[in-house]
């Protein structure tokens, strides 16, 4: 298929593709251009490209419309509203636990629930975040501070009241 062959298909067929995904799809714009992809990269081009590129992006659209789902249904399951198991932990109000550590910057709250409910290690923290193992150190300690200090907790350590 020649270049301009491909512009062809996508300037006469793009709108209607996308149109088409989205039944199925939150991002059918993305479908489409994996769809396009899919042709370019095909070996012999199909004997009628514009049947098989609705085909190609139907089956795409509802895959993943299927991995959403599935991924919405895991999320539910990780949420945060169940990162504490008892609503309250030893004066610690779990609702405000949550509410802290979402606002935490991202970074923090990752090395936070990786140490935290992942039992990672500063080391394994640290290649998975593309860092240090004392910056992962120091993202911990700086998220336990603002934890500390945005939920009122002081420091057991802390000789200060």
């Amino acid at each position: 298929m020649t270049p301009r062959q491909l512009g062809g298909l996508i300037d006469r067929l793009g709108p209607a593709l996308v149109l088409f995904a989205r039944q199925w799809a939150a991002a059918p714009e993305d479908v489409v251009q994996d769809a396009f992809l899919k042709l370019v990269e095909a070996r012999r081009p199909p004997d009628d490209p514009a049947a098989w590129l609705f085909a190609v992006v139907r089956n795409r659209a509802m895959d993943t419309a299927k991995a959403d789902r599935r991924r919405a249904k895991r999320e539910q399951v990780a949420r945060p509203e169940r990162w504490f198991v008892e609503p309250e932990i030893d004066g610690l109000d779990a609702e405000r636990a949550v509410a802290a550590l979402g606002r935490l910057p991202a970074e923090l709250r990752e090395t936070m629930v990786q140490r935290l409910w992942g039992g990672l290690t500063f080391e394994q923290i640290a290649a998975v975040s593309g860092c240090s193992a004392s910056s992962a150190f120091r993202r911990y300690e700086a998220g336990i501070a603002a934890l500390r200090e945005t939920l009122g907790v002081p420091c057991p350590t802390d000789p200060t009241p």
